[in-house]
Formats: C-alpha cells, sequence, structure tokens
C-alpha cells in the first residue's frame, strides 16, 4: 500500500492545476525538485517519478508551515494594535509582501523560467506557474470568503448603513415621533432606523404620562443611550442630565480601535468644554422656545407668551448655531481662518456674532485675495440671547435663514465680481499701475479720453472707474450689490449698461468718427472708380464724333 500510494498517488491530484503542468509538462515537478535543490542525474524513470512526488509533497509541507507562521505573526500583530479584533475570514495572504514568504518556492525566479518556457515556443505560461506556487502554499483553496451568519453588527450595517462611528452612545440624533405607546415613545430616526425614548428618560423629573411630554409628529432631538444591534433599534434619552453629559463619559464600543499613547486629552477636553457651552446655549434656547408655547392662566383661557415676556439679557454673547458658516470667534480669528485659504476661499463668507450689539452679525465675505468686506447684519424677532434670529435683514432686505442669506445675498456680489473682473475695460492692476498707463495714453493721443475699470483700493468692494481727460487722472467709485452695480443713487443691472450712461464720451464719440470716416473714404473710392469709368465712356464717344467730323470736312 505504501509503495502504491508513493508510485501512483501524486499529490497534485488534489489541487486546482491542471495535468498539463505536472504530467503531460512536469514543470510542477520542476519548480518542486529546484526548490528543494535534489538534482540527481542518470535515474531511472521509476526512481525520478517518485523524487518528483517526495519534492512535491516536502515543498508542499514546507509552503504550509509558512503560512502558518504568516498567519500567527499577522494576528499577533494585529491584537497588539487593535485588541483581540482579528478576522480570519477578512486575512488574505494574497496582499502579503514577496519579501515576508520565506518558503522555499518563493526563492524561485518563475518569471525566468517563464521566459524560458516562452523562448522553447510553447507560449506564455507564467500565470499557471504562479498558480503552482500558490498551489503549493494552499491546495485546492476557494477563492470565496467563508459564509458568515448574518446577525449582529453585520445585520445592522446591512439594513441600516451605519456602525460604531456614526451611530454610539452619546451622539445627537433628530427624529419624528411616531406613535405613544404605555411605557414609552417611538421615534423614527433619519435612514428609517426606529428608536425608542423609555418613560424614564423623558425627563429629569418623574413623567406620569407620555402625552405629557411628547405627541404624535413631534420632531425631537434625543440622545443616544444605547444601540441595540440585535433589535436594530436605539434607545433614546431627552433627559437634561444625558444631553450635559461629555462624549468621553459614555461607554465606548469595542469594535472602535482604543485610544493610542500619543491622544492630547489635555486638547480634547478644552474642545469638549467649549462644545459644552454652545450645547447649554442651544438647550437654553429650546427653553425659550418651549416658553413661547400656548399656556393657560388661572382661569382656563388659553393666551400666547409675547416675545417681550421673553428675558433677554441685552449682552452680547455667543450663538447657538451649527451652520457651517459660523463662528462664535472675533473679528481677527475669522479673518485669519479667511486669509489662511487663499485664492480657494474668494468668494466665500463666514458669519460672526457682532461685537457692537447683541442683535447684529457681522458676514466677512472674501471680495478678491486678501481683501475681504465685512457686511453688518440685523437680527430680528430673537427668542434669546444665544439664538440666531428668526429674520436676518441687511438694509431693507430681510431674509429667513442663512442659507437664504447666503444664497440671495452672498451668491448674487459673486456674480457681479465675477462680471467685471471678466470685463474688456478691467484691469487687475494696482490703481497707481492703472493711472500710470492712462497717462501713456495720453501722451500718445492727446485728443483722445481713455478710461478703465479696477478694485478699489480705498474702499473694501468697491471698484474704480479711473479715466483722464486732461492730464491728470481721475476716478470715481463703484460699489458693488446683490442687484447690480451701484454709481450714487443709481443702480445698473450690467457693468456695460453703467459704462455707457457714466464712462467718458470723448472717447466712444472719436470711435463712432472713426468710424464713419472710414464708411465715407470707402464710399469715396467707389464713387471715384464709378468716375473714371464714366470720363473714360465720355472721352472715346467724343474722339468719335471728333474724327467723324473730320472725315466729312475730308470728303469734301
Amino acid at each position: 500500500c505504501e509503495q502504491l500510494s508513493v508510485r501512483h498517488i501524486n499529490p497534485l491530484d488534489d489541487t486546482r492545476l491542471h495535468p498539463d503542468v505536472y504530467i503531460r509538462n512536469t514543470w510542477a515537478n520542476k519548480i518542486a525538485v529546484d526548490a528543494l535543490e535534489e538534482h540527481v542525474g542518470g535515474i531511472e524513470e521509476q526512481k525520478m517519478e517518485e523524487r518528483d512526488i517526495r519534492a512535491v509533497r516536502a515543498v508542499m509541507v514546507d509552503s504550509k508551515a509558512q503560512v502558518k507562521i504568516l498567519f500567527n505573526a499577522t494576528k499577533k500583530q494585529w491584537e497588539n494594535a487593535y485588541g483581540p479584533t482579528f478576522s480570519i475570514a477578512a486575512w488574505d495572504p494574497h496582499n502579503l509582501p514577496a519579501e515576508a514568504w520565506q518558503d522555499k518556492v518563493e526563492e524561485l525566479d518563475l518569471d525566468a523560467f517563464a521566459e524560458m518556457i516562452e523562448d522553447s515556443g510553447v507560449g506564455k505560461w507564467l500565470s499557471h506557474l504562479t498558480m503552482i506556487k500558490w498551489e503549493f502554499r494552499f491546495p485546492f483553496e476557494d477563492p470565496r470568503k467563508p459564509m458568515e451568519p448574518l446577525g449582529g453588527e453585520k445585520l445592522f450595517h446591512l439594513l441600516t448603513g451605519e456602525n460604531d462611528w456614526t451611530l454610539r452612545p452619546g451622539k445627537e440624533v433628530t427624529g419624528k415621533v411616531v406613535k405613544n405607546v404605555e411605557y414609552g415613545s417611538r421615534i423614527k430616526l433619519e435612514g428609517d432606523i426606529s428608536g425608542y425614548i423609555p418613560i424614564r428618560n423623558l425627563a429629569d423629573e418623574r413623567v406620569e404620562a407620555v402625552e405629557d411630554v411628547l405627541s404624535e409628529g413631534n420632531v425631537v432631538t434625543a440622545i443616544i443611550a444605547e444601540v441595540k444591534k440585535d433589535h436594530v433599534c436605539v434607545d433614546l434619552s431627552l433627559r437634561m442630565e444625558d444631553f450635559r453629559k461629555s462624549p468621553a463619559s459614555w461607554e465606548r464600543p469595542k469594535s472602535l480601535p482604543p485610544l493610542d499613547s500619543f491622544f492630547d486629552v489635555e486638547t480634547a477636553a478644552l474642545l469638549e468644554s467649549a462644545r459644552s457651552r454652545e450645547r447649554e446655549a442651544h438647550l437654553a434656547a429650546i427653553q425659550a422656545l418651549l416658553q413661547r408655547k400656548k399656556i393657560t392662566d388661572a382661569s382656563g383661557a388659553s393666551c400666547v407668551l409675547d416675545m417681550n415676556q421673553i428675558t433677554r439679557s441685552g449682552l452680547v454673547t455667543r450663538r447657538a448655531c451649527a451652520h457651517p458658516a459660523f463662528r462664535n470667534t472675533s473679528n481677527a480669528e475669522v479673518n485669519d481662518e479667511l486669509n489662511a485659504g487663499g485664492v480657494s476661499m474668494v468668494g466665500e463668507a463666514l458669519l460672526r456674532p457682532s461685537s457692537k450689539q447683541c442683535d447684529t452679525l457681522a458676514l466677512h465675505w472674501v471680495v478678491r485675495p486678501g481683501v475681504i468686506k465685512i457686511i453688518e447684519v440685523s437680527e430680528d424677532n430673537k427668542d434669546t440671547d444665544a439664538s440666531i434670529g428668526n429674520i436676518l435683514r441687511i438694509k431693507n432686505e430681510e431674509y429667513g435663514s442663512i442659507e437664504e442669506l447666503f444664497g440671495r445675498y452672498v451668491a448674487p456680489l459673486n456674480e457681479r465680481v465675477d462680471e467685471i473682473s471678466h470685463h474688456r475695460k478691467f484691469l487687475n492692476l494696482p490703481e497707481s499701475e492703472v493711472d500710470d498707463k492712462l497717462r501713456q495714453l495720453k501722451k500718445k493721443n492727446p485728443s483722445g479720453i481713455f478710461y478703465f475699470l479696477c478694485w478699489s483700493e480705498k474702499y473694501s468692494g468697491y471698484a474704480s472707474l479711473r479715466y483722464i481727460i486732461k492730464n491728470t487722472p481721475r476716478d470715481h467709485p463703484i460699489a458693488i450689490a446683490p442687484e447690480g452695480f451701484v454709481w450714487g443713487a443709481i443702480t445698473y443691472k450690467h457693468v456695460d449698461k453703467l459704462l455707457e450712461s457714466r464712462a467718458p464720451k470723448k472717447e466712444r464719440e472719436l470711435e463712432e468718427c472713426k468710424t464713419e470716416l472710414a464708411e465715407i473714404k470707402a464710399f469715396m473710392v467707389e464713387m471715384k472708380s464709378e468716375i473714371m469709368s464714366t470720363v473714360a465712356e465720355m472721352k472715346s464717344d467724343i474722339i468719335a464724333e471728333i474724327k467723324a467730323e473730320l472725315r466729312g470736312i475730308i470728303a469734301c
């Protein structure tokens, strides 16, 4: 039996290799023999076959041992960095670098072997030789990953698209109340994720009935208390005690890697302290909004709390605003942030609380690199000092939100800047260089009147119309507004309309005269040619008549 197994059973029969590479061509056998360096000449064919089979077995055992070593090393390295979360199914040895393999078959130069086979005229077999190497290591390996039962974290991710990074305890979420039950309220979160607020988490104090706090259809902002992945649901809380907790006090999911030793705990604490202050201001604004709801007096009549009844300190305070373009910082810090972006920040704008009044914001708009225009924005119908006004006003124009302010005010301003900066008369030069250019043109043509457009250095966000009539360049500022270009009390929708009305007219009149003179000159040239042809015809007729008279005289 032992001789039969050695002589007639080839271990490569249990692999995915085609017999062409180890029976007809015996390339797999040669690779195994070369890897073991067992070259003995003058042996019989039967003994050579037995030697090849022994070599194949030895190489496969060697490669299997190397796979085990690499697997254990990779697992140990992962667990030292991320804890006991190593996934066997996710480990792919094909992604390991070639220098990590120390088995005997890796020492062979299969590329050179493939070139020798190709030079002999058999064809290109490099892919087959590479497959032989991997079959030595993983005989009959299924390239498909083993199927894992769905459940827990994986099922939760497939159904919701969420994971421990995006949905974990301590995170604030917004949802809509879909149904009140006896012991809590069911919430529908974004992405159709089911949420549940137990009656004990509806408020800090005791709640007798769910309807006392929430009604169906209410939109609420709650904090996640627990993620129940097996139930595809999250438990929420409306308790102020939970809202005031720092993120570090919530349990960190085990699937997330632990914080490394280089994590800056002090800086994280400072940032969290700033967020806590914003959160407190936000909660104060929410409480003020609740005060605006209908209240019932002692007689049972309902009334609405007037805005003047809400306590206002009248002091300049930080705003509870989560808009990405809002900054609770100073004038210098906003300018530094905008200037740090360079050319990429041109046309962008940021809002901050104004230091002038408690009901005023400052809009920082980047007109061009290094030039920022600050626009005052008034707030009307404010709930608290920490809230953004329900109506934002710039001069006489009202805006219902920050998004509307950016869409109807900042975006048109950028369009005006783009229009004037691409005008044929615009020069992106300092005012002094524009004036020098005007003087040069005036010197070449003393009778002409010339003008250009450039940016005003005296007024940020203004353009300047610079012109020369006699010897001294003059200028006039042009304000840029969402409605168009402002000259004094008149607003022009386009630059060309403004120039037609306000630019020095003599140059335009000279250009018109030149055009007329060119047309007259062309007309005169045409008339001259017609007159010359007419004169030539008349001359020939007169000569013919004279000759006829002379012939008559001679005949007499």
